[in-house]
Formats: C-alpha cells, sequence, structure tokens
C-alpha cells in the first residue's frame, strides 16, 4: 500500500503531506471536469494529502468552492487550504515598477480575504498567499497591516507569498521582515535557482516552501512534442509559443536517456523536488484519479540517490522572464 510521507511546514507547527494538491487545472485548462476533479480530491485525501493549494483567479472562485466542498465532506480529516489574492490589475506575473495601489491595496486585500472565506465556506483561511509579488513592496506597511489585521481577526491563519516565475530572489527582502511565513516557488528539474539564494533563507528563518510547476507546464512529463496543441482558450497556447516550446521539447528528451526502467519522466521529476529537505510541500496538479496514484507513489518511492542526483544537475535550465513567461 502506498505510503504518504509528512513534513513540518516551516514554523507552522503543520505536518503536510509532501505531495499536495494543486488545483489549478480544475479551473483554468480545457478539459476539466468537476466530478472527476471531485473523485480525484477525494482519492488524494484517502491516500494522504492533507494540502490543498487553489486561488480566487482559477474559475473565479470556482476552484475553491470545489476545495471546500472537500473539505466539508471530510469533516474528521485535518486539510490546509491554501488560497491566494488575484491582483487587482489582473497582470501576472507582476512587472517591475508596478506600485502596491495598483495591485493589492489594503481595501482589496480584505476584499478577496473575504471572497475567498464565502467561496471556501470556512472560517478562516490556513494560508492566504500574494499571487504575485514585488520585493519592492517589502517594506510598505499597507499591506503588511492588513494581514496582520485579517490573522488578528482570525480569518486567516497565515501570511504566504508566491513568487513569479524564474524570479526566484524577488521576494527576499519581504521573507526578511519576518511577516511571511510561506512562500511559494517554481522548482524543478529545470528549474533549480531557488536552490541559490532562496531556499538557505527559508532555511534560516524556518519559511515554509510550496514547490509549484514540478512539470515544467507539462514539459517534464516527457509528452509533450514540438507540433503540440491545445483547444482554443486554454492558456498553455500562450505559454507554450513556438520559441518556447521547441526549447522544452529540446531539453526534455535530452533528460529521457536517465530515466530508468520500470520508471517515468514524472517520477523522475517528482523525486528530483522530494530529495530535497528544504521543500516542505510539492503541488502537482492532478485532474485525474490516475495522475493522483502516480504522484502519491512518488512519496513512498523515496528520494532519489546521489548518482541520480548528480547526472540531473546538469540539466538546469536558467531563464528569464519574458513577455510570454506569465
Amino acid at each position: 500500500m502506498t505510503t504518504m510521507r509528512y513534513r513540518p511546514f516551516g514554523r507552522l507547527g503543520w505536518q503536510v503531506g509532501e505531495i499536495g494538491y494543486g488545483m489549478w487545472g480544475m479551473a483554468g485548462w480545457t478539459g476539466s471536469d468537476d466530478a472527476e476533479s471531485l473523485s480525484s480530491l477525494q482519492l488524494a485525501v484517502d491516500l494522504g494529502c492533507n494540502f490543498f493549494d487553489t486561488a480566487w483567479a482559477y474559475g473565479n472562485g470556482h476552484s475553491e468552492q470545489l476545495l471546500g466542498r472537500l473539505v466539508r465532506e471530510n469533516p474528521s480529516r485535518r486539510l490546509y487550504m491554501a488560497t491566494k489574492v488575484p491582483p487587482k490589475n489582473r497582470v501576472w506575473p507582476s512587472r517591475r515598477g508596478f506600485k502596491l495601489d495598483d495591485v493589492f491595496p489594503a481595501d482589496y486585500i480584505r476584499e478577496y480575504a473575504e471572497r475567498s472565506l464565502e467561496n471556501l465556506g470556512v472560517r478562516c483561511i490556513d494560508l492566504l498567499q500574494f499571487h504575485v509579488w514585488e520585493d519592492a513592496w517589502a517594506g510598505d506597511t499597507r499591506w503588511q497591516h492588513a494581514m496582520a489585521d485579517l490573522r488578528r481577526e482570525g480569518l486567516i491563519g497565515a501570511v504566504g507569498v508566491s513568487i513569479n516565475r524564474w524570479g526566484p530572489g524577488n521576494a527576499v527582502h519581504t521573507l526578511r521582515t519576518g511577516l511571511v511565513d510561506a512562500v511559494q516557488v517554481i522548482y524543478n528539474i529545470f528549474d533549480q535557482a531557488p536552490e541559490d539564494e532562496l531556499f538557505p533563507l527559508c532555511r534560516e528563518l524556518d519559511i515554509g516552501v510550496i514547490a509549484r510547476v514540478p512539470f515544467d507546464e507539462g514539459s517534464l512529463t516527457g509528452t509533450l512534442t514540438k507540433t503540440t496543441r491545445w483547444p482554443e482558450g486554454d492558456w498553455r497556447n500562450g505559454y507554450f509559443v513556438p520559441e518556447n516550446l521547441s526549447a522544452s521539447v529540446d531539453h526534455a528528451d535530452a533528460l529521457k536517456p536517465l530515466v530508468r526502467p520500470g520508471e517515468s519522466m514524472t517520477d523522475l521529476a517528482l523525486r528530483f523536488i522530494l530529495s530535497n529537505d528544504d521543500v516542505d510541500v510539492v503541488i502537482p496538479g492532478m485532474r485525474k484519479p490516475a495522475h493522483v496514484r502516480a504522484n502519491v507513489a512518488t512519496s513512498d518511492a523515496g528520494p532519489l540517490d546521489a548518482g541520480m542526483l548528480g547526472a540531473l544537475r546538469p540539466h538546469r535550465w536558467d531563464r528569464s522572464p519574458t513577455s510570454w513567461s506569465q
């Protein structure tokens, strides 16, 4: 039987399953089906998942509503709910030079905290995160007071920051304020840069680390080709522009010879992340029961050996934000 391993989540005292559940695909990708989503969510709970990451922006609250239903249907289980305040200007990612007033004014933070509480159907959100961030806002007391007020009133349990793609250093000053309990960052075989500065700081400050995008939006599943296309309206069409799709497939193809018999690219991708003790939870998207079973099984398999980790290190792929990186 598959066994989920648990890790302490920063300084919060939570014990979370190291395989969490990313819920964007249940409301922001084509092909989502609520019945299948709910079935997958329940299976994840039954297999030991207890950390669920959603956002108001995932279907304008729809993903939050699915999570709220799951929590109500499992009253005897402690399920941790993490959600996010969307940027007011609706720009993902944020850009250098954006003003806090245009992205997260204080009254707006409270408004969306209350919207998420309503969608989730709970009195307290375990972890409320900023969906984008600029480190230039670190010392602005307005967001600090807004979050402190929500915490003091018992509406949120902890504060988090979701770091923009390919900018893992764009929150270090914010974390040093001591007001942030958790950070969510892209970390995978290609995106190893958080190891340079971010992870050591989180270790020093005992900040919870959520690793997102473990499969590099799909390229690390090994299933994409240079002719892959998605239905109209799917956000991946705007991310995997020809320039990115071609390079992503080339990098993924270079990894395939390292996959051992009986294993898969997804096994390799998740176990690479779980081999790092600085990561508290990884949140793959799981829309189907088969995805849940396969991903949870990687926790049971344990970390990769030193030889494999050494072989994966050269596959680091440092990239810079672009107009399509979202």
